[in-house]
């Protein structure tokens, strides 16, 4: 069947990734409130910022399915619609480690994370937030760039990209130091493994922002 010509062009979907990503974004506030609600003494709030994310995530998740929807077969895009899909994917599993840590923290909330382990963790939270501040910062220069093409604009696409890879390694060096502080200070075997999960599924955070990254990078190659 014979698409009608301006029927090939749509509405840039880049504009759906902007609107996920600030979504995403939205979530990484909820989520350090979350952890430092958790971390204060005599906090009730903790359930409604859990609550806030999963309903972020399902907002975030209409967006999803919203920007698959309005790719119909023969439409002229700025890039290869799976490399699209695939980053798309990545981005929305950022926000599913986000609610997968709050709910594995919920399982277990007396006590908690212990007291000596509270600073270290609090830094790791830290440098899982910051990679997902700058996928927002990535996409709206992306969608820049598939608008113009410009070589500059290209340019500052990739040091995005390098500046989360940089962040998610600097995760993965806080992640080690937990984990090593977690055997070294705690003798509950239960406790053990709740924290040792909880630094995965926290890292599991800027894992994701990192492949974001790359599927981006691998976008906007030559």
């Amino acid at each position: 069947m014979r698409i009608p010509f301006m029927k090939m062009f749509v509405t840039s979907p880049f504009e759906g990734l902007q609107e996920h990503a600030e979504k995403v974004k939205e979530c990484a506030w909820a989520f350090q409130q979350a952890i430092e609600c958790h971390l204060a003494d005599r906090c009730e709030s903790y359930e409604k910022f859990r609550k806030d994310v999963t309903e972020l995530e399902h907002q975030a998740d209409a967006i999803k399915r919203r920007i698959r929807g309005h790719l119909p077969k023969g439409t002229l895009l700025p890039v290869d619609k799976f490399q699209l899909f695939r980053y798309l994917r990545e981005q929305d599993k950022v926000l599913d480690a986000v609610k997968h840590t709050l709910d594995w923290l919920s399982y277990r909330p007396d006590p908690g994370v212990p007291k000596e382990l509270e600073k270290e963790f609090t830094l790791l939270v830290d440098s899982v937030i910051t990679p997902i501040e700058e996928l927002a910062r990535m996409v709206s220069e992306a969608r820049t760039y598939f608008n113009s093409f410009q070589e500059d604009q290209r340019i500052l696409v990739k040091e995005i990209v390098r500046n989360i890879r940089q962040m998610e390694h600097d995760a993965d060096q806080h992640e080690a130091t937990l984990s090593r502080l977690i055997f070294s200070t705690c003798t509950d075997p239960v406790t053990i493994f709740h924290m040792i999960r909880l630094v995965e599924t926290t890292g599991n955070i800027a894992d994701h922002a990192e492949n974001a990254g790359d599927m981006m990078r691998a976008m906007v190659a030559k």
